[in-house]
């Protein structure tokens, strides 16, 4: 997949079959949009192209952080195993939110990125104060020659599929229905770190993960069933993940700690993926070292459970 992200590294491809829109977490609301794209590209010999934003638009028009569910990395692997062929990314900035509907189709989407084709979602809204519509997309789409698609809300059961709704699960901690609207278990990747080795002392030794970005949303404090992925070997473990400040040895600071089943190795320095596989209890403080020891062995017993079930989506990338 082509890559194309800040201006001058976007270039002007008229084949493009295109979509825009931030895309955080790539759910199957999402997945539904580049399904129908990639199809529909390959049918007329274009490219699939996902037009994107940094940073989330949210954030600059509203002038407060958004707690991102893929970094750009992420969604960009994504995309590309969902089938896209060129992802672009446009610097999100105030005045580029400022620009009205027609000159940011005119100017931006044709001029600059070109296309012969757009899909979007029923509810697309797009240009200064989201004044841009379906209907004003199509007229456009008269005016320079490019066909547009309209595709409906997607639904898990009784759930309409969006990026908030995912968001809400995750900081309640249920991961297992947020890995429904994704279509896969949410995951974090950060880089092991040395850390205070408490978990070594009670036979329970701990990966302390500094994740990538600042910005990913990390799911609430509590204790979950994890899947870890370790790129430097190609292995895929089961683990036991905990979030939290650590109160039986008060502790302040919210750390991300994952305890990998019967593995010794040494990880510092690396990288991991982890994948959050179900919620096992929240975090509590502890009369001593040994009462925690006692309850995170029950913890491994429910773990293992949740694991060898395998009631989960499988891993995409």
């Amino acid at each position: 997949m082509k890559r194309e992200i800040g201006w001058d590294h976007i270039s002007r491809d008229d084949t493009s079959v295109l979509t825009v829109g931030t895309f955080d977490g790539v759910h199957r609301g999402h997945q539904a949009i580049i399904g129908y794209l990639a199809d529909r590209a390959q049918e007329r010999g274009g490219t699939a192209t996902v037009v994107s934003f940094d940073p989330h638009p949210r954030s600059v028009v509203r002038d407060r952080d958004v707690d991102l569910l893929s970094t750009l990395t992420e969604r960009g692997d994504l995309l590309e195993h969902y089938g896209v062929d060129r992802f672009v990314v446009i610097p999100f900035t105030k005045a580029f939110a400022h620009l009205p509907p027609v000159e940011y189709v005119e100017d931006i989407l044709v001029s600059r990125i070109g296309l012969a084709e757009i899909t979007v979602g029923y509810d697309h809204a797009f240009g200064r104060n989201r004044e841009g519509d379906v209907d004003l997309l199509r007229k456009l789409g008269d005016t320079h020659g490019f066909d547009v698609d309209v595709i409906p809300a997607q639904q898990v059961g009784t759930n309409i599929v969006s990026s908030s709704r995912v968001r809400a699960l995750l900081r309640d901690g249920d991961v297992r229905n947020a890995s429904e609207l994704l279509g896969r278990p949410y995951d974090l990747r950060g880089t092991v770190e040395e850390g205070a080795k408490r978990g070594r002392q009670i036979g329970y030794p701990t990966a302390n993960l500094d994740i990538s970005d600042p910005r990913k949303l990390v799911p609430k404090i509590g204790v979950y069933a994890v899947r870890v992925h370790r790129p430097a070997t190609g292995e895929t473990l089961a683990g036991m993940m905990n979030i939290g400040r650590r109160p039986t040895f008060d502790g302040m600071e919210v750390t991300v700690e994952v305890h990998v089943l019967d593995y010794s190795a040494d990880l510092y320095g690396e990288t991991l993926r982890v994948e959050f596989l179900r919620r096992l209890r929240n975090e509590k403080k502890f009369g001593s070292a040994d009462e925690l020891a006692a309850q995170l062995s029950r913890d491994e017993k429910h773990c293992r459970q949740v694991i060898e079930a395998g009631d989960f989506p499988d891993p995409v990338v």
